[in-house]
């Protein structure tokens, strides 16, 4: 994602969350050295995008959204996997999100592609109110895992 990309995704941030990010937030989060936002461009257009904070080996998407006329053409997992190959290259042991407990299409995405229920967050959401599931993903074997444990 560069700077050419934002107008756009604060148009689809509005449509598509009740406390979409600004213009002014999206362009702070490309300076940020642990962000690493995605655009999915189709037809020489902003399609959709993805954004991921990644601290101390740990990544946390924290935006996907896609464009209604370009959803259903793999535009989102292709961005989440694209993600995902980036956070393991840069050392990240997992990937975890949050979803509305209603969005069951997402859920449904992120659960077809490895993404498990590890928790839920009461009340996450707002306008409406409402549950947010955790999903997550590893990428890589803990210490743990590794040593059997």
């Amino acid at each position: 994602m560069n700077s050419s990309h934002i107008p756009a995704l604060a148009e689809l941030e509005k449509m598509c969350f009740s406390a979409p990010w600004s213009e002014s937030s999206l362009r702070e989060e490309l300076a940020n050295p642990l962000s690493h936002f995605l655009a999915a461009v189709a037809e020489e257009k902003t399609a959709g995008y993805l954004g991921v904070q990644e601290v101390a080996g740990e990544g946390y998407i924290t935006n996907i959204a896609v464009f209604p006329e370009y959803r259903r053409q793999g535009i989102a997992q292709a961005l989440l996997e694209a993600a995902e190959a980036g956070a393991g290259e840069r050392g990240c042991a997992f990937l975890t999100l949050e979803v509305r407990a209603s969005n069951k299409a997402a859920a449904a995405l992120y659960s077809k592609i490895g993404y498990t229920v590890t928790g839920e967050r009461k009340n996450f959401y707002s306008n409406p109110a409402e549950n947010a599931l955790l999903m997550t993903k590893q990428l890589r074997k803990s210490e743990e895992q590794n040593a059997g444990i």
